[in-house]
């Protein structure tokens, strides 16, 4: 296919706290937009799912609002949501695809899953491939990271695995080097934090960044002693605790609100309250990280900072100073979701990719002999 056709493309993002939408032609950027939802408006919401409608109403609006006219597009992409486990690649969207991500078949309720219904929604509206890639599921653990101490049990991948693979694909080619040779700490920062270790080009440890495990976060509570979580949290409804995991918990536990900013400016006013939570965030995200560190034997060639919250120097200094005898420390503000997913679906149009098919199971189900 020549490259000199113009594909008109649409990508829908979904995050934790914010709707981000984006529309391309071939690899420029026509406009982008995002909307940032307050966790304390999300949480009268019974479930992500319910959602949907709220957000597709912004999206509506911005489209309607910027003369966007989706007729005739080329492919709309939304973010993979937790259907069951899978490699990472780009897929072409079936029903299937699109009912397990709403069931959540991959364990994980999060934003994400609300990725591809909302792009469905517009595709059946306005036409063109509709596409996932790389959802949060993508799953590439070495089997000693699958393990817990509960017999049946395995530990799961959920992590910001588009933004993470993409930035460090970013940073390999800043210092020279390919990704799939290099050994790499990767740590998504933002309403939702993923701390990675990519070894190769694969990414073989992480924490269950959905599932109340590894730093607490703007929305998240983080990992907490599960007899903590049974004393204290038992009496609780079940939704309730997993908004603790997703939505309601970390910063929005301590000051009713997941805006990054309003916190901040209470830190740089001498907040003393303010001052030790965030910290204590920071704290934590250094001790995932020091504990990847060790997970590639301390062969590391950088630790690559990506998300929203590092447009924050105090949060690149923290880390920086505590991590920083590890290896380099890189630091990329923002995502670079939406560039990946556009440069996947023009690799998908111009036939230099085959999209691939959901397989409609978990790429690792146990292992035979245990």
């Amino acid at each position: 296919m020549s490259e000199s056709k113009v594909f008109r493309i649409f990508v829908v993002n979904p995050g934790s706290t914010s709707t981000k939408v984006e529309f391309f032609e071939n690899e420029k950027s026509v406009l982008e937009g995002n909307v940032f939802h307050d966790s304390a408006i999300l949480k009268n919401f019974p479930t992500i799912n319910d959602q949907l409608d709220y957000r597709m109403e912004y999206v509506k609006k911005w489209l309607n609002d910027n003369n966007i006219d989706l007729t005739g597009v080329d492919a709309i992409v939304g973010r993979g949501g937790a259907c069951y486990p899978i490699e990472g690649g780009t897929y072409e969207v079936d029903d299937r695809l699109v009912n397990d991500i709403r069931e959540a078949k991959g364990g994980v309720y999060h934003s994400s899953m609300l990725g591809v219904q909302m792009a469905k929604q517009l595709h059946d509206e306005f036409g063109g491939r509709l596409l996932m890639v790389d959802p949060i599921v993508v799953d590439e653990y070495q089997d000693v990271a699958r393990i817990t101490g509960v017999k049946g049990i395995y530990r799961t991948s959920a992590t910001h695995a588009l933004n993470l693979r993409a930035t460090a694909h970013k940073y390999a080619k800043s210092v020279g080097k390919k990704y799939n040779e290099m050994n790499l700490i990767v740590c998504h920062i933002d309403g939702g934090i993923t701390i990675t270790a990519h070894q190769h080009g694969r990414m073989i440890d992480a924490n269950d960044g959905s599932g109340g495990d590894g730093p607490m976060t703007p929305t998240r509570m983080g990992t907490m002693a599960v007899t903590d979580v049974l004393t204290k949290l038992m009496d609780r409804p079940k939704e309730e605790i997993r908004s603790l995991c997703l939505a309601t918990g970390g910063l929005s536990s301590w000051f009713g609100t997941s805006n990054s900013d309003t916190i901040h400016d209470l830190v740089e006013a001498g907040d003393a309250k303010a001052t030790l939570i965030w910290n204590a965030m920071i704290y934590q995200i250094t001790k995932w990280i020091g504990s990847m560190a060790c997970v590639l034997h301390g062969k590391v060639d950088g630790i690559v900072l990506t998300g929203g919250l590092m447009r924050f120097q105090d949060v690149y200094d923290g880390i920086n100073e505590a991590c920083g005898w590890i290896a380099p420390v890189a630091s990329y503000p923002g995502e670079l979701e939406h560039e990946a997913m556009r440069a996947a679906a023009l690799r998908v149009l111009r036939g230099e990719e085959q999209a691939k098919t959901y397989p409609g199971k978990p790429r690792f189900e146990g292992f035979d002999y245990l």
